[in-house]
């Protein structure tokens, strides 16, 4: 199970952005959504880590939030409200958000697994991909990403297809796929390892 917690930067020079967060992952595919448990800090409940990589990674990407992500069990039954939810993925979670803070890339993965130190690195290489692009190179791959066509983005930001193809190179965009299917891998690598490591735990 993963427990995703969120906390905005620089909360008090900036406006309240928990209700825009809110709003914009109500059906992330969260099996508990995102809650404000405290201040400006949010926390949600995952067993999809499709999900979990895309809502981590577009927030720390974003630059207005450090995430955490804890990877272990949870105690069942789930509570209707997150912020009611205990267990060491929630233990996990806290750790993680702490030792994100100040981090020049604000995410980091915890765990028992051994795994959760490898799907870290590979999120936290996602978020340098995304978060090194010219605004120029950004709009490209916000196109194609979204379905279009090389020469169709081109018509669509009126470029040439010449020029949409060096922006998507310079952006490096043909690692973005590869980088997110990496970091989904890798996390489920990170939450199936749990069994394992129950099982080592009941053998001592």
């Amino acid at each position: 199970m993963f427990v995703v917690t969120a906390d905005q930067r620089a909360s008090t020079s900036g406006p309240d952005r928990v209700p825009a967060l809110l709003a914009r992952y109500r059906t992330a595919g969260a099996i508990r959504g995102f809650e404000r448990t405290a201040g400006d800090e949010v926390e949600g409940v995952f067993d999809d880590p499709q999900a979990v990589a895309r809502v981590a990674v577009e927030l720390a990407a974003s630059g207005e939030w450090t995430v955490g992500i804890g990877i272990d069990d949870v105690e069942q039954p789930l509570p209707t409200q997150t912020r009611a939810g205990r267990g060491p993925a929630f233990v996990a979670a806290r750790a993680a958000i702490e030792a994100a803070k100040g981090q020049r890339v604000p995410l980091r993965v915890h765990g028992r697994s051994s795994w959760c130190r490898q799907a870290q690195t590979a999120a936290c290489l996602l978020v340098d991909l995304e978060t090194g692009r010219t605004k120029a190179g950004r709009e490209a791959v916000a196109l194609v990403s979204a379905g279009l066509t090389q020469v169709a983005a081109a018509e669509k930001l009126n470029i040439t297809p010449q020029a949409i193809s060096l922006r998507l190179r310079s952006a490096r965009w043909d690692l973005q796929r590869d980088t997110e299917e990496l970091v989904v891998v890798l996390l489920g690598h990170s939450d199936g390892d749990r069994d394992h490591i129950r099982a080592a735990e009941g053998q001592r």
